[in-house]
């Protein structure tokens, strides 16, 4: 992932170009590689990068062979190797990124290019051929990759577009963040939805027209998920995990750590067979320098974080040690977490309780992270909303109740966990990969009968033929539970784990830490007053006072309080309204499991 930033509509663009570049600047930590800058007739386009793909030869903003189409990305396109080869041999490409297939899919397919990526991006294009010059900005389906539009009543006809919400704050009074999977054009400044999903029916609230009826497959399941996996290796630095112990990152660990174990047996034999025309010959400089390329066995790396002796950084140790992956372990404090809230709100741009909760202890990991050279890291993120693994879904009233709240969080991913993952890893130049919303898997999982996907809870506990508890997410662990090769992927303590909220798996005095400081530091007088300086959106406990009052200090404007909004379980069905996966009656240890 990178930083970009673009302005459009504008007059005599080459007077911009150091206000445009001071902006892209607050997004120097996203890509801290290189920066780059294209000004056009009418548009400014910037560009900050991480290299990870065509690392040699990949900086941005693209060009295309006529130089009349200017392209700046933020994101992975993991289909490009099969796009450059769809586009025939008559396109001639200039550099190795992933992201210059785009410029050729535009000349041919214009904006309907975006139904044809398979990957993580947001995108700015600029076509130049035409006049007035053309803008064409996108976003991946569910929205992994943030992007902001802007607007200022004090340059009418100027639009802007930024990674995120602080370079446009100064500028724009009018700001959404952009909608995924949709495509704007500038022709005819219009916003279309390009995705579109059989499953992806009803409104924004998941009222869902159609419910599913397909029988899980679990075969299909499993092989999806570790395509989807296998595809987002595709790396030329190094990479790692992270691993909460819990059963969402611990499947994605377990299925990187056999496709990392298959490259390196490859690399191995690789390596084995050089050495012998070394041995048989005179040595040359080619193939000594292929020599220090390959790594004779590379391991995975997995990373966790936790309180003292937390439920996460035990569960992980275990899993890593199953997986035989590197394990790098860090343990803070709750006064290390709180110290560093009001950072991690600044680069979250959002005032959602739970968001800050659960990126904190991810915020600092990823500092840790960055600091071993490490630039990309797989996460576990996608799997609750697809499959309904919150512990508040046991109280759905009927399965299509289930499968439309479902829906209804899929589609609001980039609402929380999509802009956690994304903004508190990115702080520090890091990219996190989700597998589970790869649009195949997703295809797959989403259209499930949810009356396979509900659970229970207590004495009516159904259990299956091997005599295993149908908990949440039953349908994903079940189809783990053996291996083709007979090897398995987890030890059942961890596939049948149940589910901790991030932010409780860290160690449960995280949350009561934040709760306790910010009964400390927002007095009762402030507290009963909240409603009139938030007659919006207004908190309802000291700690989302807290959390909003150093939001209005670092984004005091209604346009960037506008584009955050707060998780909040379904309270229609019983649920309290603090997130925590304790907060729900189903949490206990009633989910015993047998090594």
């Amino acid at each position: 992932m990178c930083g970009i930033f673009a302005i459009h509509g504008v007059d005599q663009p080459a007077n911009h170009r150091t206000h445009a570049i001071a902006c892209s600047k607050k997004l120097r930590h996203r890509g801290p590689d290189w920066s780059g800058c294209y000004v056009g007739k009418e548009a400014i386009l910037v560009h900050e990068r991480l290299a990870i793909v065509g690392v040699d030869t990949g900086a941005q903003p693209l060009l295309s062979e006529d130089g009349k189409v200017i392209l700046a990305v933020n994101g992975e396109i993991y289909n490009h190797l099969a796009l450059r080869q769809s586009l025939g041999s008559d396109v001639k490409f200039k550099t190795h990124s992933d992201c210059e297939p785009i410029l050729a899919l535009y000349k041919k397919h214009d904006k309907d290019l975006c139904s044809l990526l398979d990957g993580m991006f947001s995108f700015v294009l600029l076509d130049e051929s035409v006049a007035p010059s053309r803008i064409i900005a996108a976003r991946d389906p569910i929205g992994i990759t943030t992007l902001y539009q802007g607007w200022s009543s004090k340059r009418p006809g100027t639009v802007y577009f930024a990674s995120e919400l602080k370079a446009l704050v100064n500028d724009c009074d009018k700001i959404i963040s952009f909608p995924p999977g949709h495509v704007y054009d500038s022709q005819d400044q219009s916003t279309t939805r390009y995705y579109t999903p059989s499953w992806w029916n009803g409104d924004l609230d998941g009222d869902a027209a159609n419910i599913p009826t397909t029988k899980a497959d679990l075969e299909l399941i499993r092989t999806t998920l570790e395509d989807a996996v296998r595809k987002r290796l595709m790396s030329e630095v190094p990479y790692g995990v992270l691993l909460s112990g819990g059963l969402d990152s611990s499947l994605i660990a377990s299925i990187a750590a056999r496709e990392t174990e298959k490259v390196a047996q490859a690399q191995y034999e690789l390596r084995q067979k050089k050495l012998k025309e070394l041995s048989s010959g005179p040595s040359t400089p080619t193939l000594a320098s292929e020599l220090t390329t390959l790594v004779a066995w590379p391991q995975l790396h997995s990373f966790s974080i936790g309180l003292e002796n937390s439920p996460d950084l035990i569960a992980a140790r275990k899993a890593a040690h199953f997986l035989g992956t590197v394990h790098h372990e860090y343990v803070f404090t709750v006064q290390e977490g709180i110290d560093a809230i009001p950072e991690v709100i600044y680069h979250l741009e959002t005032f959602d309780v739970t968001t800050v909760r659960a990126s904190t202890p991810m915020y600092l990991l990823s500092r840790k992270i960055k600091a071993m050279g490490v630039k990309m890291v797989l996460s576990g993120e996608g799997s609750d909303e697809i499959l309904g693994g919150y512990l508040y879904f046991h109280a759905a009233p009927d399965a299509k109740s289930f499968h439309q709240e479902c829906v209804k969080r899929v589609k609001n991913l980039h609402t929380a966990d999509c802009l956690r993952a994304n903004k508190s890893t990115m702080a520090w130049g890091l990219e996190a990969r989700v597998p589970f919303l790869d649009k195949q898997f997703l295809e797959v999982a989403m259209n499930v009968d949810p009356k396979e996907k509900m659970f229970s809870k207590g004495s009516s506990q159904e259990v299956d033929e091997d005599g295993r508890p149908k908990m949440e997410k039953y349908i994903l662990r079940k189809a783990f539970d053996c291996s083709p090769d007979g090897k398995p992927y987890l030890p059942r303590s961890i596939l049948w784990r149940q589910k901790e909220q991030f932010s409780d798996g860290v160690g449960y005095s995280w949350i009561d830490g934040i709760k306790d400081n910010a009964a400390t530091v927002v007095s009762d007088e402030a507290f009963a007053d909240r409603a009139s300086r938030w007659p919006d959106d207004t908190p309802d406990t000291k700690e989302a006072y807290y959390i909003r009052d150093i939001f209005d200090g670092l984004f005091p404007s209604e346009a960037a309080a506008s584009t955050a909004i707060r998780w909040i379980p379904r309270g229609d069905w019983g649920c309290a309204s603090d997130p925590s996966g304790r907060s729900v009656s189903i949490h206990s240890a009633a989910y015993e499991s047998k090594d």
